[in-house]
C-alpha cells in the first residue's frame, strides 16, 4: 500500500464533502416537500374550523345532553359526595327511602382507580321511580346503573318497591 500524498488526502475529503452535500441535498429535499404538503394540509384544515360557526343556542343544546362529570377522589370523600348528591336526587323524586348502604369492589378500573357501588331500597311511586332514573344523569359522580329493579303490589299497581344498584370510582392510590 502507498503512502497517500496531501494532494491525495485533499482530493478524498473534497469528495466525502461533496458526497455528504448530495445525500443532504437528496434527503434535505424530499423533506422540505414532505414538510410544505404537511403545512398546506394544516392550513387547509385550520381554514375549515374557522369557517364553521355555531350559535350559543347549539352549543348550549348539545351540552344539556352531556352528562356531569367530576373526577374522582379518594375512596371516603368519593363515598361522601356520591351518597350526596344521590340522596339529594332520591329526596327531589320525592322517594322514600332505607338507608343506603356502600359496597367497595376489588375490581380495578386502569391503573389506580376501584369500582364503588351503593344499594338503594325505597318505596314510591310508579312515576316517581322514572323521575329518578331520568334525572340519575345529572349526577357528577354517577359512572353506572348497575340494577334497577322494581317491583309493584298487585292491590296498589302504582306504588313500586324500588331495588338499585348505582357506582362510582374511586382513587385508591
Amino acid at each position: 500500500m502507498q503512502k497517500l500524498t496531501q494532494r491525495d488526502i485533499r482530493i478524498l475529503k473534497i469528495g466525502g464533502i461533496c458526497a455528504a452535500g448530495i445525500l443532504i441535498f437528496f434527503f434535505g429535499s424530499s423533506w422540505l416537500e414532505h414538510w410544505s404538503d404537511v403545512r398546506a394540509k394544516i392550513s387547509l384544515k385550520q381554514a375549515q374550523l374557522k369557517s364553521i360557526n355555531v350559535s350559543e343556542s347549539k352549543v348550549g343544546g348539545v351540552m344539556s345532553i352531556v352528562p356531569a362529570f367530576e373526577m374522582p377522589d379518594r375512596e371516603e370523600a368519593q363515598k361522601n359526595l356520591f351518597r350526596g348528591k344521590l340522596v339529594d336526587q332520591l329526596k327531589k323524586a320525592g322517594v322514600k327511602y332505607e338507608p343506603l348502604k356502600v359496597v367497595t369492589s376489588k375490581k380495578t378500573f386502569y391503573k389506580s382507580f376501584k369500582l364503588m357501588t351503593i344499594q338503594c331500597k325505597a318505596k314510591c311511586n310508579f312515576t316517581q321511580a322514572l323521575d329518578l332514573l331520568a334525572g340519575l344523569n345529572e349526577n357528577p359522580y354517577l359512572v353506572g346503573v348497575e340494577s334497577f329493579k322494581m317491583t309493584c303490589d298487585k292491590n296498589k299497581p302504582q306504588e313500586v318497591e324500588l331495588d338499585m344498584m348505582v357506582s362510582t370510582v374511586y382513587r385508591s392510590g
